[in-house]
C-alpha cells in the first residue's frame, strides 16, 4: 500500500512538471512599446543627452536672486505668468529700510528748505525793517545835530548862557547819533547783499550729502521688490509668502540645497535644446554651417527636427542631471544649443530630458 502512495505521487509530479514545461514553455507574443523608442535618423548620427530650455541670446535660463535678504510678504506672479521687463515679481519685508529712507528725505528736505531761504535772502520785510532803522538813526542824528548847534551857537554868542559841560554832552550826543547812523547804515548794506557765499555753500554741500543718502537708502530700498529682468515667462516659483530668502537664493528641503527664488525663461513660441557631446565624440562632429540635428522626446513618438543656434566652445565636466550638485569628472562634454518651434498641443517644458542625435561630418 505505501508503494502505491509513492507511485500515485511520483506520477502526479511527473504530470505537474509536464504541464509547468508546457505553460510556461510556450511563445508569448511581444508586447507593443508603450512608444517608440529614440532611433538614430542619420546613417551616422552621435547620441547625445539634451535638456529642454527657453530661448535665451545667450547663457540659460534666467535665475534671479533677491539682492537683500529677508521674509517674504507678497507674490505678485504666478507660475506661468508672461511678465514684461521691469515688472514686480515679489516682495521682501522692507518695513525697517523704509523708515530709514523717509526720514532721510525728510533730513534731505530740511536742508533744501535751509538753503532755499539762504538763496531767497534778502527778506523784502527784513530789508524794510533796516531801512526803517536807518532813516530812524538818521533822524536822531539830524535832533542831535540840531541841539547841539544851538548850544554851540548860543555858547559862541556869550560862553555864559551855556555851560560847558551842557555843550560837551550835546557834543558826544551828536557823535553817538552818527555812529548809529553809520551801524545803521553797515546793517542795512549787510542785509541787502543776502546771505554769505560761504553759508550757502556749505549748506548746499551740506544737502548734497543728505540727498545722496537718501538716493542710496532709496536705491537699496527698491531692490526689496525683485523685478523681472526682461520679458519671459516665469518658469518656477521657489518660494512663498512668509519664507526666508538671501543672496543665496531660497533653501530647498528636498536637496538641501539653494535654489534661484524665481526661474524665467523667454517667450516659448521657440525653445532651445542644450545637449551635450562626449569629448571622444567632438571630432565627429560636422562644421557648424552643416550642423544637423534630431530630437525625440522621451515618452512619446514625437520626433522634432532641431535648428543649430551656437555652440558653447567650452569642455566641461558633465553634471548629472538627476542631481546638479554632483559632477562626474571622468567625463567631459561639449555643450551644444539648438531650438525648435514648439508644436502645437505637445506637452514640452522646459527642464524636460530628450534624446538628440546629431549627424555625423
Amino acid at each position: 500500500m505505501r508503494n502505491r502512495i509513492i507511485f500515485l505521487l511520483a506520477a502526479l509530479g511527473a504530470l505537474i512538471a509536464l504541464a509547468s514545461a508546457y505553460f510556461y514553455g510556450r511563445e508569448q507574443a511581444a508586447q507593443p512599446p508603450v512608444f517608440t523608442p529614440a532611433t538614430n535618423p542619420y546613417a551616422h548620427g552621435i547620441y547625445a543627452n539634451g535638456i529642454v530650455e527657453s530661448v535665451q541670446g545667450s547663457g540659460e535660463n534666467i535665475n534671479i536672486y533677491p539682492d537683500v535678504s529677508g521674509r517674504i510678504t507678497q507674490i505678485m506672479v504666478h507660475e506661468g505668468e508672461h511678465v514684461a521687463a521691469g515688472q514686480p515679481l515679489l516682495v521682501i519685508d522692507n518695513s525697517v529700510q523704509l523708515a530709514l529712507a523717509e526720514q532721510q528725505e525728510h533730513q534731505a528736505e530740511a536742508a533744501l528748505a535751509s538753503l532755499q531761504e539762504l538763496q531767497a535772502q534778502p527778506r523784502r520785510e527784513t530789508l524794510a525793517v533796516a531801512a526803517a532803522q536807518v532813516a530812524q538813526a538818521q533822524a536822531s542824528q539830524k535832533t542831535a545835530s540840531d541841539a547841539f548847534e544851538k548850544q554851540h551857537h548860543s555858547y559862541a554868542i556869550d560862553p555864559r548862557s551855556v555851560s560847558k559841560d551842557t555843550l560837551d554832552n550835546a557834543r558826544d550826543a551828536l557823535e553817538v547819533a552818527s555812529a548809529n547812523l553809520d551801524l545803521a547804515r553797515r546793517q542795512y548794506e549787510l542785509t541787502r547783499s543776502g546771505a554769505w557765499s560761504h553759508d550757502i555753500r556749505h549748506k548746499q554741500m551740506q544737502y548734497n550729502a543728505l540727498e545722496q543718502a537718501y538716493q542710496a537708502s532709496d536705491a537699496l530700498l527698491q531692490k526689496y521688490t525683485v523685478r523681472a529682468s526682461a520679458d519671459g515667462i516665469v518658469l518656477a516659483m521657489n518660494t512663498a509668502p512668509g519664507s526666508y530668502v538671501s543672496a543665496q537664493g531660497a533653501y530647498n528641503a528636498y536637496t538641501q540645497g539653494y535654489d534661484p527664488i524665481v526661474v524665467m525663461g523667454g517667450p516659448q513660441d521657440y525653445l532651445s535644446v542644450r545637449c551635450f557631446i562626449d569629448e571622444i565624440l567632438i571630432a565627429r562632429l560636422p562644421s557648424l554651417a552643416h550642423m544637423k540635428a534630431q530630437m525625440s522626446v522621451r515618452g512619446t513618438s514625437l520626433k522634432i527636427p532641431l535648428e543649430f543656434v551656437r555652440m558653447q566652445p567650452y569642455v566641461t565636466p558633465k553634471i548629472e542631471l538627476s542631481d546638479q550638485r554632483q559632477e562626474r569628472v571622468d567625463l567631459r562634454v561639449l555643450p551644444i544649443i539648438f531650438r525648435f518651434r514648439k508644436p502645437a498641443g505637445a506637452a514640452i517644458y522646459p527642464g524636460q530630458l530628450v534624446d538628440v542625435y546629431v549627424a555625423e561630418k
